[in-house]
């Protein structure tokens, strides 16, 4: 079994920064894309950045400038170094990763359950 575990999310004021973290725990044979997406009160979960087994990077027009995506692949972690946090950062932050169990297997999709981050005075 495959579990997505973050980690890194919390209060934190404007202009503020946090770091996330996800660590891919289970039986895997190999991941490739990892990354972060986000779900606001209301609002369509979003894709906030994603990086390739080769440190190929997305992020969203909105993040650009201010978040870092960045893993670890010896220990199948990702991470979210977020800066100038903006209220409108507020959201439920969710890591997937796209793995293969074994070496015959599919890749498949993996989600986290999700860190809270607020950005609020």
């Amino acid at each position: 079994q495959v579990q997505l575990v973050e980690s890194g999310g919390g209060l934190v004021q404007p202009g503020g920064s946090l770091r996330l973290s996800c660590a891919v725990s289970g039986s895997i044979f190999n991941i490739n894309a990892m990354g972060w997406y986000r779900q606001a009160a209301g609002k369509q979960r979003e894709l906030v950045a994603t990086i390739t087994s080769g440190d190929s990077t997305i992020l969203a027009d909105s993040v650009k400038g201010r978040f870092t995506i960045s893993r670890d692949n010896a220990k199948n972690t990702v991470y979210l170094q977020m800066s100038t946090l903006k209220p409108e950062d507020t959201a439920v932050y969710y890591c997937k990763a796209d793995a293969k169990r074994y070496n015959y297997s599919p890749t498949l999709t993996y989600w986290g359950k999700g860190t809270l981050v607020t950005v609020s005075s």
